[in-house]
């Protein structure tokens, strides 16, 4: 087919995937509260059923949230800069695949744009940081991080703020590559795209949503999808 983008989701992804302890993530964040008098594992556990009901308004409603809110919900004040030790937990988790700079270096050169669309509470600048550490920015047409814009995916709104972009109008030439059939195929799917799955992560039950996408193409490694963008 003929392409204008591609849009990848990041986590599992971009990053191949890694099975989380959330108990120890919860307690990393729990090292930011600021509350006075607070318990460290009573905040943990705040914090970790705030978590849940943050990803559920992303599930069931598609109402974006920031890591301001997460703490606004678990009751608790926080400040920004005590984040490093959250930041610390996750860094082993975020390194990006070696096959991504190869694969975006080649759909540069096909003159196909490269975009990104993630769900994700944590700001623009840490996403950015991460994708400038591992020397893959440079090949980023455009950018979207659900913290930064109302909705989340699936929703047609999250999709159409990352086409805008990365400069490009008409859904039906651009493909978003994605590991959730919900969030991902499905919604790609609503507003007119093709989708294309990686079917590598352990999606969390309650993370699964309402429905399931069929995907127009199937990939278990990045080194494979020009291929099966040629079939679409």
């Amino acid at each position: 087919m003929d392409l204008d983008a591609v849009i990848f989701d990041w986590g599992g992804t971009l990053t191949r995937w890694h099975d989380v302890d959330f108990h120890a993530e919860s307690l990393a964040l729990a090292s930011a509260v600021t509350t006075t008098g607070h318990d460290p594992e009573q905040s943990r556990a705040a914090l970790h059923e705030a978590g849940q009901v943050i990803w559920g308004r992303s599930r069931d409603h598609q109402q974006s949230s920031t890591i301001a809110d997460l703490f606004h919900e678990a009751g608790l004040d926080h400040d920004p800069a005590l984040l490093a030790a959250y930041r610390d937990f996750w860094e082993p988790h975020t390194f990006t695949d070696p096959e991504v700079r190869p694969l975006l270096e080649r759909l540069r050169a096909d003159g196909v744009r490269v975009g990104i669309l993630s769900n994700t509470i944590w700001p623009r600048a840490w996403h950015v940081a991460i994708f400038e550490r591992d020397g893959v920015y440079d090949l980023i047409d455009g950018d979207i991080y659900t913290s930064e814009i109302p909705w989340t995916k699936p929703s047609p709104l999250a999709f159409r703020a990352a086409m805008e972009a990365v400069g490009v109008t008409d859904p039906a030439r651009c493909v978003y590559v994605g590991d959730r059939l919900f969030d991902d195929i499905w919604g790609a799917h609503q507003v007119g795209m093709r989708a294309v799955h990686i079917p590598l992560s352990d999606i969390p039950p309650a993370q699964l949503g309402h429905a399931e996408g069929t995907p127009d193409g199937v990939v278990r490694t990045l080194s494979e999808l020009p291929q099966v963008l040629a079939s679409l």
